[in-house]
């Protein structure tokens, strides 16, 4: 009998302790990191010892942290980026340095070398990218002021591992490097070299992805745009990779450049399945490298070691949130997700071994002590789910945030509770209409339950929260959140999930009712698009014509324009097609106005055939 291959059968291991060990974790309430962590521990080499070349596998799974940044990077317009420049320099050095200087004069307290503790110290202060992303995905926490700055610590940290690497070789007191520094012209070079591939990637994302994008779409070959979207992310990462930088930066840079471009919501999709899987695989393989030999050898070092630069990191990014004013609500989560250990800290104690900048057995220890962290940081999580942030709800200050606990049935649901949708609610109030109201924003909730109002916290892009909110009972969904990336995310998942839900939708501009008149909504209100035309109607009346005339041509101006953007719908994938309708039904619109205004002009000449609301022009005296 033949036996399989070797991929074949370690492909099958880790799905099926993924399979097994995931759902329990959902299970249990812990979170599918626990669950990715736990398989890996059990196929791995103090497990079943099913898998035995760990870090080949970890290596092969970082790519997952570098499809997960490029999703990132996708959602980061440039000038949302831009305007984050200060908290990404500000707190990241902050945390850096905190962290890293702290670390370092406890290793010296306890008599380790500077070199050792000067490693250590600056690998244990980075945080784990992977872990701290995931746990804000799943919390929705990235429009927090808490996820944000978390995010900017992370990308801080990604630029930062860099220089932390260029600086092991000179730490190291048995590498060649030590004793012979690099020469100016080759560190000139060097540094060229990184500048001329950054400057590549930013110019390339401008000018060469969009349309090479452009004309993949054309082809009409979705697998051949699904492999230009894997080919794109893996050749920025070996070109960052080939000068030193982190793929994952590079990664990120790509997402970014790309987040305003028309095919950005086609890469997510692309990418997405393969993130998945990579990233599970990746915190399998975390599992599977915990040297629990080293720990049962030295248990009492092991634990103060994890408990010391736990504490230390802890006290130093809660002390960030205090003074940078985050809500108190946000410090325990924000500061545990950036507490643990990183998975580049796995690199940086590596490369310190082999420089000889550490001694192994201590870069055992450090690596042992990251990857234990890395799993006791989800089950902190969840602790912190069950028990303290409970507390926080019933204090007085705190926002009464509401979770729907139970399956809900009124008839309409309505996604976001700012000053569009508390119209909508407060006039389905006002008529006896039940209405289940869902916003993520705790300050918004605040206000809710200042008003009296029912509202439940949570973000409506989710299918088991729509669930939740009644959704397969209820007969209308009214999507009124301020975002047009998130409207379009629910009514993606209304579609999918509950077709028979009747959609009425807000839209931000024309280009964004165009994206819901392409998902089948036919029921769009142009937020803005009313309100304008009675400010013109007032404006009207006030240069002196009649309120009848008033209201006769702002209706006239209604009509028009709803007609116009139906026929510009039509051509909306075709700019130039689209722009030539706008301009001919504008043009219609004025000729038509001045031919009226002319036929008025004579009739009140002519002292005959006017509308009674229409003054005579008075005569020469």
């Amino acid at each position: 009998m033949a036996h399989a291959p070797v991929w074949l059968t370690y492909g099958f291991t880790y799905l099926a302790a993924a399979v097994i060990a995931v759902p329990i974790a959902r299970a249990l309430g812990l979170g599918a990191i626990i669950g990715y962590l736990a398989a890996g521990i059990a196929i791995g080499p103090w497990g079943l010892s099913l898998v035995s070349n760990v870090q080949d596998i970890l290596h092969f799974a970082e790519f997952g942290v570098v499809l997960m940044l490029f999703l990132v990077g996708l959602e980061l317009q440039p000038a949302r980026l831009w305007s984050m420049r200060r908290p990404i320099f500000g707190l990241g050095s902050a945390q850096m340095l905190g962290c890293a200087a702290l670390l370092w004069a406890a290793a010296w307290t306890f008599g380790l070398p500077w070199r050792v503790g000067l490693v250590g110290a600056l690998g244990l202060a980075l945080s784990s990218t992977a872990i701290a992303l995931q746990v804000i995905n799943e919390r929705n926490l990235m429009r927090t002021d808490g996820g944000q700055k978390a995010f900017s610590i992370l990308l801080f940290q990604d630029v930062a591992a860099i220089p932390i690497l260029a600086l092991l070789p000179l730490l190291g007191v048995a590498a060649a490097d030590a004793a012979h520094p690099h020469a100016p012209q080759d560190l000139m070079a060097e540094a060229f070299k990184i500048v001329a591939v950054v400057v590549a990637i930013v110019l390339g994302g401008r000018w060469v992805l969009r349309p090479l994008l452009r004309w993949i779409a054309r082809s009409k070959t979705p697998e051949i745009f699904t492999a230009t979207s894997l080919f794109l992310v893996v050749g920025i990462a070996m070109l960052m990779l080939s000068v030193g930088l982190s793929m994952a930066l590079g990664a990120f840079l790509a997402g970014v450049l790309l987040a305003d471009s028309e095919y950005r919501r086609e890469l997510e999709t692309d990418i997405e399945p393969f993130k998945g899987l990579l990233l599970g695989l990746f915190f399998i393989a975390v599992g599977m490298s915990i040297d629990f030999g080293v720990i049962l050898r030295q248990p009492l070092v092991m634990l103060g070691l994890l408990l010391g630069f736990l504490i230390v990191k802890a006290l130093v990014i809660w002390l960030l949130a205090r003074v940078t004013a985050m809500p108190y609500q946000e410090r325990p989560v924000f500061t545990l997700m950036l507490a643990q250990g990183g998975e580049f800290a796995f690199v940086v104690f590596q490369a310190g071994a082999t420089f000889g900048a550490i001694p192994p057995e201590t870069a055992s220890l450090l690596i042992g002590a990251v990857a234990l962290s890395m799993l006791i940081s989800p089950l902190l999580l969840a602790l912190l789910d069950r028990v303290l942030l409970k507390r926080f709800a019933t204090l007085k200050s705190a926002p009464q945030v509401r979770e729907i606990s139970e399956p809900q049935s009124a008839p309409v649901i309505i996604a976001g509770f700012g000053r569009y949708g508390q119209i909508v609610a407060r006039l389905m109030l006002a008529q006896g209409v039940p209405a289940t109201v869902l916003d993520h924003s705790v300050e918004m909730l605040e206000v809710a339950h200042t008003f009296g109002y029912r509202v439940f916290y949570g973000d409506a892009t989710r299918a088991n929260l729509l669930r939740m909110a009644g959704a397969e009972q209820a007969r209308i969904l009214v999507v009124a959140v301020d975002a047009p990336d998130q409207s379009i995310k629910i009514v993606q998942l209304a579609k999918k999930h509950f077709p028979h839900l009747q959609v009425v939708a807000r839209a931000r501009d024309v280009t964004h009712w165009h994206s819901l008149r392409d998902l089948g909504v036919t029921h769009v209100e142009r937020e803005l698009f009313e309100s304008s035309l009675r400010t013109a109607r007032t404006v009207l009346e006030l240069t002196g014509l009649p309120p009848q005339e008033a209201d006769r041509l702002t209706e006239r101006f209604r009509a028009h324009n709803m007609a116009l953007s139906n026929r510009m719908y039509e051509h909306h994938n075709d700019r130039e097609a689209m722009i030539a309708v706008a301009k001919q039904g504008r043009a219609q619109l004025v000729e038509q106005m001045a031919k009226e205004r002319q036929e008025r002009m004579a009739a009140a000449e002519a002292g005959a055939g006017l509308p009674p609301d229409v003054p005579q022009a008075p005569k020469a005296p």
